[in-house]
């Protein structure tokens, strides 16, 4: 595990590219009340337990919606305040019209193609080549339309990107670059209520907060939240895989960088290039970021099977993180066990 401290806390980037976007948002109250109108909405649970030397709080969004990860906040939130906006007497025909396209590695392509699925609208998902084909059953189940294109996330980015263009197709990224923020914005903004959540459920103020990140949209609206509600208390480490630590490099760096790096297992986290907004924020909010190995990752995964918490590297890698820190008995930490085993 490489740790490093970030030396722009407090402060952030806004250099550069940065100085366009501003960081996340934390107005959880705009999600909060249009999900209350969803009937699969309901609150995941906050689980505690003894583990690891230390006192674990752990999110769980294994449940969430019936998608079985965090992301069903994200653009099915941003797909349901766009058929809000049309003014429709009926959602579920609200955006016939509409066809969504995005790339994923999985979840958010649940979310995009549940959320269109839902207000009448139509998806198409571009995965990678070395996605697995249990992902691409989910997502046809969901009746999202599925493109395999490229050998990793960023080309199926560009497949996706490149669609849209050619067919007058609205893309829907989980992630955000120079020209295109205010979706991913929106999408970011659902997240909040997995945050809000954690500090409504939270019996007193954790001591250490571990966030996950790929593109860094989870990571980044939790912290900017977390930071509104606790302020400078929790000490708040970003977790990543060290085939794309797109983030920990952005920070050394003191930019936005693309990094390389072989496929890593954690297929959700394996992002080689940040979010601008997840970026922003989360080099003024988080502490220190790190990265995982491959056998880090994985090492954690039994023993949180028997502790009722069965996950997998992507979703446990902030768990993961913490386990190898030994912070002791007298810290309290929050983690998010942010999607549900494969199969």
């Amino acid at each position: 595990m490489k740790t490093i401290e970030n030396p722009w806390r407090g402060q952030g980037l806004v250099d550069g590219v940065l100085a366009e976007n501003s960081g996340p948002s934390v107005d959880a109250a705009a999600p909060l009340r249009l999900l209350s109108e969803c009937p699969a909405h309901g609150e995941t649970p906050l689980e505690r337990r003894e583990a690891f030397g230390t006192t674990l709080f752990v999110k769980d969004e294994r449940g969430r919606m019936g998608l079985g990860s965090f992301k069903a906040l994200g653009a099915a939130y941003v797909i349901a305040h766009e058929a809000a906006a049309t003014g429709a007497e009926h959602w579920a025909v609200a955006l016939a019209e509409r066809t969504y396209v995005t790339a994923s590695a999985g979840n958010h392509g649940m979310s995009v193609a549940a959320g269109a699925k839902v207000f009448g609208a139509k998806a198409v998902v571009y995965i990678a080549e070395t996605v697995p084909e249990s992902f691409a059953g989910r997502l046809r189940d969901r009746g999202a339309e599925v493109v395999r294109a490229g050998s990793d996330y960023e080309s199926s980015m560009k497949a996706a990107e490149q669609a849209a263009t050619d067919n007058g197709l609205t893309l829907l990224s989980d992630s955000s670059w120079p020209g295109y923020v205010d979706l991913p914005r929106r999408l970011m903004e659902g997240y909040l209520v997995m945050a809000e959540e954690a500090v409504r459920q939270m019996p007193e103020v954790p001591t250490h907060i571990f966030l996950q990140a790929g593109v860094g949209g989870l990571a980044g609206a939790c912290a900017a939240l977390f930071r509104a509600h606790w302020g400078a208390e929790p000490r708040i480490v970003v977790v990543e895989p060290e085939a794309a630590p797109a983030l920990q490099a952005s920070i050394a760096a003191g930019r936005p960088v693309a990094t390389e790096g072989p496929v890593s297992a954690m297929g959700r986290l394996d992002c080689k290039e940040p979010s601008l907004i997840a970026l922003r924020g989360l080099s003024r909010d988080a502490d220190a970021f790190v990265t995982l190995s491959e056998d880090e990752a994985a090492e954690v995964l039994p023993e949180l099977k028997l502790m009722g918490l069965e996950s997998t590297e992507s979703g446990a890698a902030g768990l993961a993180a913490a386990r190898l820190m030994g912070l002791g008995p007298d810290a309290r930490v929050l983690c998010i066990l942010s999607e549900q085993a494969d199969g």
